[in-house]
């Protein structure tokens, strides 16, 4: 059962939410992040947005930048890492887009400072 419940939003609904990410969408997503067992469900439905927008006619760079932005201010140390390996599994215009959002946040630095 328990595996059951960690399994539940699967990648497209995730994938949905993260490229609608209305304040509903974003409301959603953070209680996702709340969970640590979650992570791995958020993470594939960032790789299945990020693949949906390399292979879109159309690219909307600002509506990436905005989601690694928003990831990077919103979640948890935890996932600052795996967020940035994330973006960086890609030299597509797409995963650039995000990274930059994502850099801009500075979520990888409030999570892990410089000495």
């Amino acid at each position: 059962m328990n595996a059951d419940a960690a399994a539940f939003p699967n990648r497209e609904a995730v994938a949905d939410k993260l490229a609608a990410l209305a304040e509903a969408d974003q409301a959603y997503l953070r209680l996702l992040m709340e969970t640590p067992q979650q992570d791995e469900n958020l993470l594939e439905g960032l790789d299945l947005c990020l693949n949906r927008a390399a292979e879109a006619r159309f690219l909307n760079t600002l509506k990436l930048e905005k989601l690694g932005e928003w990831l990077g201010n919103s979640a948890p140390a935890r996932l600052q890492i795996r967020l940035m390996e994330a973006a960086r599994s890609s030299q597509h215009a797409a995963f650039a887009a995000f990274r930059a959002g994502l850099t801009r946040s500075g979520g990888i630095e409030r999570a892990y400072p410089k000495a």
